[in-house]
């Protein structure tokens, strides 16, 4: 008489995740790798990184946009313009602001990180018949208090 084995579908996910695939690299990991292996091509390098899925047939497809966005992205090389920070995007600077409700003006973080402004950078206001002017000014212009 034979032994009858079951396979139900935790067996098979128990299974699955013993061979789980690593996390692909990033970073200077990915870099090192890739010089490492220069000799191959570019589908065998991403591969290698980590830059593949196994379909449901046991397929191995490899994510070539997400191997390159990540080695664009280890190398520092900015192709979105001028974001700074780590946010997620977001809107861009319009260069236009409305009088809020209670009358303040907002000029929001996108102008003052464009200028490099930093906390306490003080601006002399001059107003004008349609316009209003924000010159900065310098620390050495200061008055000193005696």
């Amino acid at each position: 008489m034979q032994d009858v084995i079951v396979i139900n579908k935790e067996t098979i996910r128990a299974n699955m995740d013993k061979k789980k695939k690593p996390e692909p690299l990033t970073g200077e990991a990915l870099i090192k790798k890739v010089k490492e292996i220069g000799s191959l091509s570019k589908e065998e390098k991403a591969r290698a990184c980590g830059y593949y899925t196994v379909t449901k047939g046991g397929v191995e497809r490899v994510n070539m946009m997400k191997f390159l966005n990540a080695l664009i992205d280890a190398e520092g090389i900015e192709l979105d313009g001028k974001q700074e920070g780590t946010g997620r995007g977001g809107r861009s600077a319009s260069y236009r602001i409305s009088v809020q409700s209670n009358g303040n003006l907002l000029i929001g973080s996108a102008y003052t990180k464009q200028m490099g402004l930093q906390a306490g950078d003080e601006f002399e206001i001059s107003l004008g018949r349609k316009h209003i002017k924000l010159q900065q000014v310098d620390a050495e212009e200061l008055p000193t208090s005696a």
